[in-house]
């Protein structure tokens, strides 16, 4: 039985940084979780670091601008690791091409183009049509309310010219505020299903722990594998990420599962129903609590 607990707090002591997953735990996709904040602004007062780690396609500096805009301040946190970010790297290697068909929302995720400073000797990327392209690159859908069904024709083509789908989110779906949304991951796990071949950078994937681990180190500290608490809703992202880097972690139960482990809003989980929901998924969080306080 997973050990429920009340609050970070009682686990604070055994670590000196987290992976705090974004959405779902900090907040909604419209505004911040309070309690939340102050959590994190806790441990931070204790010694801890605060690595937000999360799936966006986004540079971090979109996302940092972002969690300003819905209230998440930067005394909660101290760097940024995007999947965005990684997934960005291979990109500018040319996993995918030089001509690339772009998967998404224009009017947030072409930032995801933006000159990596960091790039050595970086691809010249250029955006075509479909019956152009070397490759694809998956941010998300058009049409973040169509089922990814829908783009099964545009998918076939692809597969049937050997594209690989280069996915920047591997999330399957995502609550903003009471609306359910689909992300770059479903499409990417039809593509694979259909016979195309999906590359992956974040969570549960390793290139974003590895990102993490960086920026964890940029800020000067060293901590240890065992010192490092992964917190978040998902439970085949941020559970399962952890979990294959043998790193401890927190599952919030009042995100994506709230349902499934009778999560109540600001309550804690059923423990005979988050275990049967555990059982099923066959993970295992370190701990789990109904939200991030």
């Amino acid at each position: 039985m997973v050990r429920i607990i009340e609050s970070i707090a009682e686990i604070a002591a055994d670590y000196d940084a987290a992976f705090v997953d974004l959405w779902g735990c900090m907040h909604n996709g419209v505004r911040a979780y309070d309690e939340a904040v102050a959590a994190m602004r806790g441990f931070r007062r204790g010694g801890g670091k605060v690595v937000l780690v999360t799936n966006a396609p986004r540079p971090r500096g979109a996302v940092a601008r972002q969690l300003d805009q819905i209230g998440v301040p930067e005394d909660c946190w101290d760097v940024i690791a995007t999947s965005g970010d990684s997934a960005r790297a291979a990109m500018f290697r040319g996993v995918v091409g030089r001509k690339v068909w772009f998967m998404g929302d224009p009017d947030t995720d072409l930032s995801f183009f933006d000159p990596l400073k960091i790039a050595r000797d970086p691809v010249e990327i250029e955006r075509v049509e479909l019956d152009e392209a070397e490759g694809i690159v998956c941010c998300g859908p058009f049409d973040s309310q169509e089922h990814p069904s829908a783009l099964r024709p545009q998918l076939l083509a692809a597969k049937t010219r050997g594209l690989k789908l280069l996915c920047a989110n591997p999330d399957i779906v995502v609550d903003r505020g009471d609306s359910r949304e689909w992300c770059a991951g479903a499409i990417a796990a039809l593509y694979t299903e259909m016979g195309g071949e999906s590359l992956y950078f974040g969570k549960p994937h390793p290139p974003i722990y590895d990102l993490a681990r960086q920026r964890l180190a940029g800020e000067g500290a060293t901590v240890s594998d065992g010192r490092i608490l992964c917190i978040g809703d998902g439970i085949r992202t941020d559970i399962l990420g952890a979990q294959g880097e043998d790193l401890d972690s927190l599952f919030i139960t009042g995100g994506l599962a709230a349902e499934e482990t009778d999560t109540a809003p600001g309550g804690q989980p059923d423990p005979a129903r988050l275990d049967a929901y555990l059982a099923s998924e066959q993970v295992t969080p370190t701990f789990a609590i109904g939200f991030l306080r």
